[in-house]
Order: C-alpha cells, then sequence, then structure tokens
C-alpha cells in the first residue's frame, strides 16, 4: 500500500471512531445529570480524536495535489 492509500484507511478508521465518540458524548448529555462526571473524559476522548482526524486530514491534502 502506498502512503496515500494508508492514510486514507487510517482517515476512515478514525471517521468512524470520531463520530461514536461524537454519538457517546450527546449520549452523555442526554442522560445529564446522571453520570456527569465522566464529561471530562468524554469529551476528551472526542476532541483528541476529531484533531487526529483533522491532522491527518490535513496530512493528505498536503501529498495530494
Amino acid at each position: 500500500m502506498s502512503d496515500i492509500e494508508t492514510l486514507k484507511a487510517e482517515i476512515k478508521k478514525l471517521s468512524t471512531q470520531a463520530v461514536q465518540a461524537k454519538m457517546d458524548l450527546h449520549d452523555l448529555s442526554e442522560e445529564l445529570p446522571t453520570n456527569w462526571q465522566a464529561i471530562p473524559e468524554v469529551a476528551k476522548k472526542c476532541f483528541d480524536l476529531h484533531a487526529r482526524l483533522d491532522e491527518a486530514r490535513k496530512t493528505l491534502k498536503s501529498l495530494v495535489p
């Protein structure tokens, strides 16, 4: 596999994980005030995944003319 193909596969995987993290954060917000202690952990996971996805997309954009 080329670097671009590998990166596209990674972006697809990260995108799926980011959508799931977003849904987890949404579900948590729907349940508030129950389990409010989980907000930082769930939000950080969501933030980190979206940041990684954004970086991967920027990298891909820089590789593709």
